[in-house]
């Protein structure tokens, strides 16, 4: 982005706006102000609504083959830009530039998977249900639907609803995060690029005012938000109580069961990478050891503490950085508060990422924390932090373990670590979680899977990408046939097929 205001998109290209309400979008790696977002008001919402809702017909009307084209050519056009989109993303969200690439490629995966929507939004047929009746079933657009995205991944979160909802035929107005907005205006204007018709991907930069309107729009008819509990469960009970369908992503407390046969060199590796990557602002994240025996989590915490404090914190665009800054001041401040939280309550603070030399820059940094003799009473255990800090949390057995997951609030993601195929086994059976990984920290499904978690981390019948998201955005027709030689008799009793 080029000038210090950004724009709009909606009528295929970058817009002003009317509104004299903006925000501050901060470098977070200097603690400076980079630009300004507007932040919509009444007419700027009707003006992007309203286009989208004047393109959807036309594009649902498309062929499925004719869409895909353009989604690939997008796909194609994201990859020729992906250096441009990478440093604009680690620009206003702080991440490491190698981080941010990843982000745009599980993005594009979606994209990938979506491609394939003349496959994928096939219907059903039968033949003869009746004597000379047949049946079928077919999928169809919904019209306009809106994308409410997190900052915490301003490519990839969008592009996996970006993805199903454009193939499917569904116009979208996109709300990003006020936090980092650029890089969804520039998918925008690289989807118009590929051959997208203007306002079928529009979008409105906002606060709560935006939201509100999002989810009570008649014009809206479905609503996928990614963001934290509270919001997601407004979100989900707004937009349900004026009638639209939803997906309302919330939070998470990701553990990581570390049982006593486990590898401790591949656990420590893979806890480094879960916890402190993208400075833990990830759903996804692991936030919690869960370790089973005093034995194994002495030497595990001893082997983290080493680590811990050799993280190459700084400048996220400099090369060989494990992490670079928090989002904004506020969001780095509140994390230290819950450090500072968890010693008062009287966990073991082992490393203290506050007082990292990173933060002399003047930008939003942490260094990596690591907390151990965490107990589940404890504020850092039950509510998310959503930065550089974990939890180690000592159990006696595999079924205390599996207990600490299944109790929690949130039920995102879980990982086990072991080298016992059985035990392993059983606790993907019995864990109460959404994502369950074996000796895989991470576990988020591919492309042609879905991603969603259950209790407190997700509101909705409906998870995200994979056949979840076309069925999400898109309604279901059964139609019954015939073609008779004649006139029937009336029939006053309820049709039995024969």
């Amino acid at each position: 982005m080029t000038s210090s205001r950004i724009p709009f998109f909606y009528a295929g290209t970058r817009q002003a706006g009317q509104t004299a309400r903006s925000s501050s979008v901060y470098d977070p790696s200097t603690g400076q102000v980079a630009r300004h977002v507007p932040l919509a008001d009444a007419a700027d919402i009707e003006t992007v609504i309203a286009d989208a809702a004047a393109a959807a017909s036309a594009w649902g009307e498309r062929s499925p083959l004719d869409r895909a084209r353009i989604l690939f050519r997008w796909r194609e056009l994201c990859l020729q830009h992906a250096d441009e989109l990478a440093h604009l993303i680690s620009s206003e969200h702080g991440k490491v530039v190698a981080d941010a690439r990843g982000e745009l490629q599980r993005g594009l995966e979606v994209v990938e998977f979506a491609v394939g929507i003349p496959h994928l939004m096939k219907g059903e047929f039968s033949d003869q249900i009746s004597r000379g009746i047949d049946m079928h079933s077919l999928r169809q657009p919904l019209g306009v639907v809106a994308a409410i995205t997190p900052f915490n991944f301003p490519a990839m979160v969008p592009l996996w609803m970006l993805g199903p909802a454009l193939a499917t035929g569904n116009a979208v107005v996109l709300k990003p995060s006020e936090r980092d907005p650029s890089t969804g205006v520039r998918l925008a204007e690289l989807f118009v690029e590929a051959g997208a018709p203007p306002g079928v991907l529009n979008v409105l930069h906002g606060d709560a005012l935006a939201v509100n309107a999002l989810c009570s729009d008649p014009r809206i008819q479905a609503v996928s938000f990614v963001g934290s509990t509270p919001i997601a469960q407004h979100v989900y009970e707004t937009s349900a109580r004026h009638g639209k369908r939803v997906q309302a992503m919330g939070g998470a407390k990701n553990h990581l069961v570390v049982l006593p046969d486990a590898d401790l060199d591949m656990t420590v590796e893979s806890l480094m990478g879960a916890a402190y990557g993208s400075a833990g602002e990830r759903c996804m994240a692991i936030s919690v050891a869960v370790v089973v025996g005093d034995a194994t989590a002495d030497a595990l915490v001893a082997r983290l503490a080493e680590r811990v404090q050799t993280l190459k914190v700084g400048d996220p665009k400099a090369d060989g950085m494990d992490m670079g800054a928090l989002v904004t001041a506020a969001h780095r401040d509140k994390i230290a508060g819950y450090i500072a939280t968890g010693v008062s309550e009287g966990a073991t603070l082992v490393v203290d990422g506050r007082s990292h030399p990173a933060q002399q820059s003047g930008g939003f940094f942490l260094g990596g924390s690591l907390f151990d003799h965490v107990t589940k009473e404890m504020t850092i255990y039950r509510e998310e932090i959503f930065g550089p800090v974990l939890c180690v949390v000592r159990a006696q057995s595999a079924d205390e373990a599996l207990s600490l997951c299944n109790e929690h609030q949130y039920g995102n993601g879980v990982a086990i670590f072991t080298r016992n195929g059985g035990a392993a086994r059983e606790f993907a059976h019995r864990v109460q979680v959404g994502m369950v990984g074996i000796n895989v920290p991470i576990p988020v499904p591919l492309a042609f899977y879905s991603f969603g978690g259950w209790k407190a981390s997700a509101f909705g019948d409906h998870n995200q990408h994979g056949m979840d998201g076309v069925r999400f955005y898109t309604k279901l027709k059964t139609v019954t046939t015939r073609w008779p030689s004649g006139a029937d008799a009336a029939s006053f009793t309820m049709p039995v097929l024969k």
